[in-house]
């Protein structure tokens, strides 16, 4: 499961990702949680572009948008067997920008939360899926989902999912949408190589969304958690 994340150095996101000119900058985010507008990259007729979509899917299908809560993730083993996820897998494909990812160790009562980011706590994309829904007074809702997977090495001492973080060679190819779903995509939905990342305890600051500031990303300096 990925239910918090964070992108708290987007400078660079236009270079990172070969997108169109941005209107205004991003700015940092360090909490970022379900419902909440994140950064999307998605690509239509040959450009790349960057959208704020709601975090939860709301399928075009949908009554109401509440549904997204329960869609914030989407299982990589099933996603041709779900009706939210299936129509969506030709055309509707997306990156979602991030560099770092938040989950939660069980501690007896209590949980701890942990940080999660690349070696190089370099910015990274998330494999995802977005929809639109027209609401009964006409408003569009764009949204998407996080794909998961079974955690690596690193993580499943702590959870037994993780995002889909795509290599960056694979990025181009999963946007492309004149690649077909088949075995060349689903094969990029796999754990990425545990040796590359780093895991690290946080504040509990993380543990409400509505805390955003930067303290939410520093290290517990003395829980010796760093891996």
């Amino acid at each position: 499961m990925c239910g918090r994340f964070s992108l708290a150095e987007p400078e660079g996101i236009e270079e990172r990702f070969t997108l169109e000119r941005l209107g205004q900058p991003l700015r940092p985010r360090y909490n970022i949680a379900p419902s909440q507008p994140v950064a999307v990259v998605i690509h239509e007729a040959g450009v790349n572009y960057l959208r704020a979509f709601r975090w939860g899917l709301v399928p075009s299908w949908a009554k109401d948008t509440a549904i997204g809560y329960k869609l914030i993730n989407a299982r990589a083993e099933t996603l041709e067997e779900k009706a939210s996820f299936r129509p969506l897998l030709p055309r509707k494909r997306c990156l979602i920008p991030a560099d770092g990812f938040y989950e939660w160790e069980k501690a007896g009562r209590s949980k701890r939360p942990y940080r999660i980011t690349l070696r190089g706590e370099e910015m990274f994309a998330f494999a995802g899926l977005w929809d639109s829904w027209l609401s009964p007074a006409g408003e569009t809702v764009n949204s998407c989902t996080i794909i998961t997977t079974s955690a690596n090495s690193l993580l499943e001492a702590i959870h037994d999912r993780m995002p889909v973080i795509l290599p960056r060679e694979a990025e181009r190819i999963w946007l492309d949408q004149t690649v077909s779903y088949g075995p060349a995509l689903r094969s990029l939905l796999a754990p990425f190589p545990a040796d590359m990342m780093r895991l690290y305890e946080v504040s509990p600051l993380v543990n409400s969304p509505v805390n955003e500031s930067r303290e939410c990303i520093g290290g517990i300096q003395d829980a010796g958690q760093t891996r």
